[in-house]
């Protein structure tokens, strides 16, 4: 059996917080940067407004919404969120976003998204967590596969972007495959 960390919120890069004040100033950069905009949504490419990020994160039945930051400097540097939880099938919908793209490709992408299975695993009790990414994402990719996550399908063609169109794969990860993960690396 996998043992329990210490700390369900800290990971060894990262940490899972809630939403601050501060944060918002920061997220609105963000919102600027158009391949995070692209990365973190299939929508179209529109940034949020001070008051839209200051709605996020509130408390809500099917969701659990955390701030990345960093452990070592306590810096704000994205998001991860499992939503559209159903409790009775006991799945959910991972979304995660690395808000400057200094901050993307350092590794913190993949201990957040294993900080947040052992938090949809062991606290929330889920048996699926799923997600989608658009192909060209081919960093977010390698981090989903790194960390368990299996190609279950694609919708092909659901993305037009620059005048090309783009499948969105399918992914997701069970409690069992997390947890022989786990015991591979104990």
């Amino acid at each position: 059996m996998t043992a329990v960390n210490s700390n369900l919120f800290n990971g060894n890069r990262v940490k899972l917080s809630m939403p601050r004040e501060e944060d918002v100033e920061v997220m609105l950069k963000w919102e600027e940067d158009s391949e995070y905009l692209r990365n973190v949504d299939t929508d179209i490419a529109l940034p949020k407004s001070k008051e839209q990020l200051i709605s996020d994160g509130k408390p809500a039945l099917n969701e659990v919404y955390f701030r990345l930051r960093t452990i070592d400097k306590d810096h704000l540097i994205g998001f991860v969120t499992i939503h559209s939880i159903e409790w009775n099938n006991r799945t959910g919908v991972l979304s995660i976003g690395i808000g400057e793209s200094s901050n993307r490709n350092n590794g913190y992408g993949s201990d957040a998204l294993k900080l947040i299975l052992r938090y949809a695993f062991q606290e929330l009790n889920l048996d699926r967590v799923g997600l989608e990414v658009i192909e060209y994402n081919k960093g977010g990719i390698k981090a989903y596969e790194k960390v368990g996550f299996q190609q279950e399908g694609r919708k092909r063609s659901a993305v037009y972007r620059d005048g090309k169109r783009y499948d969105v794969i399918v992914m997701g990860i069970l409690h069992n495959d997390w947890k022989a993960i786990q015991g591979s690396v104990e």
